[in-house]
């Protein structure tokens, strides 16, 4: 049964989220009810698209492909990533987020910022839609940053991250990403909200924990980020079966009796 964002919240301190992004039905209809979240990240633009970075996802890319995931995944609360440049003041963050929700069945719309866009969370929370903070190393600064930086390194900026997670959390975000967080930085932003905070590469120190499903299952092999564990060998596993199908075309193993009409 899919969860409501009230219980979400009631699972602060007492058990640990567990979020994964999909892009498609076929695979969102395997992690339907394995996890708590689907997040259709605009990662897809990585894993999915091939492109360098997220900065190039469109807002008709990502409501198609979150068409594709809440077809599969009925019974998982479904997050859709608003992509570069969407959400830049409110009129426009309303306006996109609005096209999410009448276009698709997602549950809430994931941004990236902390107090700078408390006032977009505000205006979206205000008028029915529901929002989850993305804070710390985030992926669509890539550029004006220089690459990416982790973040949490020193005092200053761990109090500038605990303040963006109270000022979202004030503006009625219900759930909060942290990002490429030094561990002890995202223990006391957990400690500091009353939302749960989702990790990713921030330790174990937080209330749940979010991969991207083609690093965690071995299909991305450009690279592979230090945070993350790979629970299945699936690019080896794929070119395995490929080549196999080709060697039974090639010597007349396939298709056999049983094969045929």
């Amino acid at each position: 049964m899919k969860q409501s964002i009230g219980s979400i919240q009631k699972t602060k301190n007492n058990r640990k989220l567990t979020m994964i992004t999909a892009y498609d039905a076929l695979f969102a209809k395997l992690f339907d009810e394995k996890v708590d979240f689907i997040l259709v990240g605009d990662s897809l633009n990585m894993s999915f698209a091939g492109k360098p970075d997220t900065l190039s996802a469109t807002l008709e890319q990502m409501i198609y492909h979150t068409n594709a995931v809440c077809s599969g995944a009925k019974n998982t609360f479904i997050i859709c990533d608003m992509p570069f440049g969407t959400y830049t003041n409110e009129l426009d963050a309303l306006n996109n987020s609005v096209k999410v929700f009448q276009q698709t069945n997602a549950n809430a719309v994931k941004i990236e910022g902390g107090s700078s866009k408390a006032h977009i969370v505000k205006h979206l929370t205000q008028n029915s839609i529901a929002v989850v903070g993305h804070i710390g190393l985030m992926p669509q600064n890539f550029r004006s940053e220089g690459g990416y930086k982790v973040k949490g390194k020193d005092e200053a900026n761990i109090e500038t991250l605990i303040q963006d997670a109270k000022d979202i959390e004030k503006a009625g975000a219900f759930c909060i990403v942290v990002e490429g967080v030094k561990e002890d930085a995202a223990e006391l932003i957990t400690k500091a909200v009353d939302v749960p905070v989702i990790g990713i590469g921030a330790g174990i120190k937080v209330d749940g924990q979010v991969l991207v499903w083609s690093d965690m299952l071995g299909f991305f092999e450009d690279f592979k980020p230090k945070f993350v564990r790979e629970y299945l060998n699936g690019a080896s596993l794929v070119k395995d079966a490929v080549d196999s199908y080709v060697k039974d075309v090639e010597n007349l193993s396939f298709p056999s009796d049983k094969e045929k009409y």
